[in-house]
């Protein structure tokens, strides 16, 4: 059993705090709009500034490497633009004209209080990090992801846990929030032995898995765990060689699971999931991973009449004359 876990990244432009309060500012905008529709040339429309607005997000938005105060001013700026148009709409929804905002228009809007809120904390307090953060506007269910490599230190997406067995992958955990993969051994462990009927004999995962925990754990249900064992490495020369050995097999076998999930990032969508929500993106991310188990079934069935071919094309060759073509042709219609 071999486990492991990565990010699905969102189709979401990177997000920083400015791009997010200008966006939130313009649908803002466009909640004043829709609202003042009805009351065009009756009332006049509450003031939102927004070419002055976009005009001050450019100037620091078009620089390339703008500096922190720049940017800083510029957030707050945006920030009072918005704080203004949350107040005009507040006045307006106490007049009744809540009801002129279509159903996305009303989803954006919570969403953009919420927004407001998390990035004036942050601007007052002078941070970058607060609780379920939102980086999208369309997508308020993605969360930043710190993964740590090279690529891509932050990637913003699901983060999903699965387990290979024998070259067909189980979605055990799919989360939009972050957690340590590491809590979940034990339980993927079990449902292992509901699928089977019987434990494991080795768990092939990372060294983030290899908590004390889950040691004993493994070691109470007699399934071994890879990667060295925990103390000073044995003294005897030839114990030591096989222990190296055995944990080079190990990583080698492990191997597998990053192979799966660099074939599903690279041909069957998991590198950007485009869908919006978040129960259809967890659809979707599943049914990517039902393809590539079965494509594998394909292939081992593919694989089968091809050796069933070539031997039944050995067997007739001494006493059939026809060429290959034909002989193909009958054992695929005899199929």
């Amino acid at each position: 059993m071999i486990v492991d876990a990565t990010c699905t990244p969102a189709d979401i432009a990177y997000p920083t705090d400015l791009s997010l309060l200008n966006e939130a500012r313009e649908k803002s905008e466009e909640m004043i709009d829709a609202m003042h529709a009805p009351f065009v040339g009756i009332r006049q429309k509450p003031r939102t500034y927004r070419q002055k607005a976009r005009k001050l997000y450019l100037v620091v938005a078009k620089q390339k490497k703008p500096g922190y105060k720049k940017i800083r001013k510029a957030i707050g700026q945006q920030l009072r633009y918005l704080r203004r148009n949350l107040r005009s709409i507040d006045r307006m929804i106490e007049e009744g004209l809540l009801t002129y905002l279509s159903k996305r228009l009303y989803r954006l809007l919570l969403v953009v209080k919420e927004l407001y809120r998390q990035q004036l904390w942050m601007y007052e307090n002078r941070t970058h990090s607060i609780a379920d953060r939102i980086v999208s506007l369309y997508q308020p269910h993605v969360r930043p992801m710190v993964r740590g490599k090279a690529k891509s230190p932050v990637e913003f997406g699901a983060k999903i846990s699965i387990s290979l067995v024998n070259g067909f992958s189980f979605v055990e955990r799919i989360g939009w929030d972050a957690y340590n993969e590491s809590c979940d051994l034990i339980e993927q462990i079990e449902r292992y032995r509901k699928r089977f009927g019987f434990y494991p004999t080795s768990g092939h995962v990372d060294k983030i898995y290899r908590t004390r925990e889950n040691r004993r754990y493994c070691k109470a249900k007699g399934i071994r765990l890879s990667g060295p064992p925990l103390g000073r490495p044995s003294e005897e020369a030839e114990l030591l060689k096989e222990q190296k050995k055995l944990q080079r097999q190990d990583e080698i076998d492990r191997i597998a699971v990053e192979g799966k999930f660099g074939q599903g990032k690279r041909r069957f969508s998991l590198a950007r999931v485009m869908t919006k929500l978040a129960q259809t993106s967890e659809v979707s991310i599943r049914i990517s991973f039902i393809v590539m188990n079965l494509e594998k079934i394909l292939t081992g069935i593919l694989s089968f009449l091809l050796f069933v071919w070539r031997w039944l094309l050995a067997r007739l060759r001494p006493n059939d004359r026809r060429d290959d073509n034909s002989i193909l042709a009958d054992l695929t219609a005899a199929a």
